[in-house]
């Protein structure tokens, strides 16, 4: 059920309507807990205050395909690279958490491409329909269950302001029909994520009216939307002062919260990551597939568990067929600008949240927006 919110709709972003009760009421307990799922409390708590850290989930055995398949990224950027002349050294004897910020330093963006086009390898989608996994987000949306599209691997590089991640809501960079429903995320860190390497920042109680607050675009030199704490307490009721946590996690856990929950990557004056090491993470997320799951009418989903079909298959054919980011490319950006003689190496990245919110910072990913008209 929907409330009427009392303001004044200015950009497309910016909707009538509440909706508190898919992301505050409590499912209710089951008979029997299947493996891998939470205690009672701790599903109380994801509800009561918008997230739950869990701790020493996944094995090494699960995760270190991951760190595997992010090495053989790195490769092949470097290879790349290299092909083109672009760097002079490969840095092969660098490991997983070195060998981006080689590159970095050398042919500045590394990151932004690695970022921008990724491809989910095997390890990553064994991840996200782990029997484990799909038996804990059933406690939150119940038996039917699909990975939502907007997967990502973060590549936050050392003193990289690529890595500076402000405060927002997920359903920021979602379309509208993303308000009304829970998806839950998953955010995984592929090492120790600790406050020096860029962990995460919670904000308490920020769901709790339904409502996605009004954001801005774009942060500083990037295509990141912004939630300005001033609009996060006025809007959404958060106390700046008792509600914002800093949450480190163990190689193994992850931090579980939703698309309406505030949150950001944390960082210190000099910078969002202090250490050496790249901070590698993923975010996978989940919904009921009776919701509109498309992302802007780019890329469905990918349906994991059906009540009425038990021996149901992803159709991973089906979802590896689009590019996500570079439909965006497509649909969204101004060829002029994003293109120039090398669009293999343009670190320009646009999408349709630009369009949803105001532009109070222009950019170069701005610049490059174009406004999609059906």
């Amino acid at each position: 059920m929907s409330t009427e919110r009392m303001e004044t709709k200015k950009w497309p972003g910016m909707v009538d309507t509440a909706y508190p009760e898919p992301f505050n009421k409590v499912p209710p307990p089951v008979a029997t807990k299947k493996p891998g799922q939470l205690a009672r409390d701790q599903i109380e708590l994801f509800f009561k205050q918008g997230y739950v850290i869990v701790n020493e989930f996944f094995t090494a055995e699960e995760l270190d395909p991951c760190r595997d398949a992010v090495s053989l990224m790195v490769d092949q950027l470097a290879q790349k690279l290299f092909n083109a002349g672009k760097i002079k050294d490969m840095y092969k004897d660098y490991g997983l958490f070195q060998r981006l910020t080689m590159l970095e330093k050398e042919y500045p963006g590394s990151n932004i491409l690695l970022f921008k086009h990724q491809k989910m390898p095997k390890a990553f989608r064994d991840l996200w329909c782990n029997e484990l996994m799909l038996n804990l987000v059933e406690q939150l949306i119940g038996p039917d269950i699909g990975g939502q599209p907007s997967w990502n691997l973060r590549t936050k590089t050392p003193f990289s302001d690529a890595g500076v991640i402000p405060w927002h809501q997920d359903s920021a960079y979602m379309s509208n029909e993303s308000y009304d429903h829970l998806i839950p995320t998953a955010w995984i860190p592929l090492l120790d994520a600790t406050e020096q390497n860029g962990c995460m920042q919670m904000v308490k109680n920020g769901h709790k009216s339904g409502i996605v607050a009004r954001h801005t675009c774009c942060h500083a030199n990037t295509w990141f939307v912004t939630l300005e704490e001033e609009e996060m307490a006025k809007t959404l009721g958060v106390d700046l002062k008792n509600d914002i946590s800093i949450e480190p996690v163990p190689y193994g856990g992850f931090i579980l919260f939703h698309n309406l929950t505030p949150h950001r990557s944390f960082f210190s004056f000099s910078g969002a990551n202090t250490s050496n090491d790249t901070r590698w993470s993923i975010d996978l997320r989940w919904q009921s597939p009776s919701h509109n799951w498309s992302f802007y009418d780019i890329q469905d989903g990918v349906v994991f568990r059906s009540s009425t079909d038990p021996d149901v298959k992803p159709d991973w054919d089906k979802f590896l067929s689009v590019d996500r980011k570079e439909a965006w490319e497509n649909k969204y950006s101004k060829k002029e600008v994003t293109s120039g003689s090398e669009p293999e190496f343009s670190t320009v990245i646009t999408g349709p949240w630009i369009g949803k919110w105001e532009i109070v910072n222009h950019n170069k990913h701005t610049e490059a927006f174009k406004q999609f008209l059906k």
